[in-house]
């Protein structure tokens, strides 16, 4: 199974340096989903994020003295080329490494899912992904805390209901979309909101 959700991340890994490839300078530096950051911020983000090891996770959050954000951001920093090339070159460089930090193998999923999203839905650039990488990422958005980034809390709120998979969450009023706007939505990219149906909507987008 660990060498399945490898495989899975290196084909998103994949997926993004194809797209980024056709990108202008002008493209790179359009803001992204994720709140502050551009598309450059985003792919150097993810080279970061593929570099890093559990003890150099673990090294860097002492260094930022446990603030994550404040991480994040030396990570995009020291990551960021000079040009979009040379960050595009950085990525292609990282892309078949298997490192992680210490986190459930697949939140690697998450990171290249979301944050592809995060930077191809500005750029009006249309993937179609695997569906079980979607359904993993997802899955486990919903059994991790909003402490670590996840989404757990959300079903005590919503019921979320897939449309394209088996997945269906939750206690409350009901949400339904496809798994990938349900995915961003509970990992706060409102601009799914828009994707998604059921009474449960205004309650998903107040809770995030």
């Amino acid at each position: 199974m660990t060498n399945a959700v490898w495989t899975m991340v290196h084909t998103e890994r994949a997926a993004l340096i194809q797209d980024l490839a056709g990108l202008d300078d002008a493209q790179w530096e359009v803001p992204s989903l994720c709140a502050g950051w551009t598309v450059h911020d985003v792919v150097a983000h993810l080279i970061d994020t593929a570099r890093t090891t559990r003890l150099g996770f673990v090294a860097g959050m002492v260094r930022a003295r446990f603030d994550f954000d404040l991480q994040n951001a030396r990570g995009v920093e020291r990551e960021r080329g000079t040009s979009a090339r040379e960050t595009l070159e950085r990525l292609r460089q990282v892309a078949p490494r298997t490192s992680t930090p210490p986190a459930p193998l697949d939140s690697r999923l998450v990171e290249e899912v979301v944050h592809g999203e995060d930077i191809r839905r500005p750029l009006g650039l249309v993937r179609s992904y695997p569906r079980d990488a979607v359904e993993r990422s997802l899955r486990l958005q919903l059994r991790t805390s909003a402490s670590f980034g996840g989404a757990k809390e959300l079903l005590d709120r919503v019921h979320l209901t897939a449309t394209d998979t088996d997945l269906s969450l939750g206690n409350g009023p009901e949400v339904t979309g496809t798994a990938l706007s349900l995915l961003l939505a509970v990992s706060g990219r409102k601009a799914a909101l828009a994707d998604l149906d059921g009474p449960g909507v205004p309650e998903l987008a107040a809770a995030r």
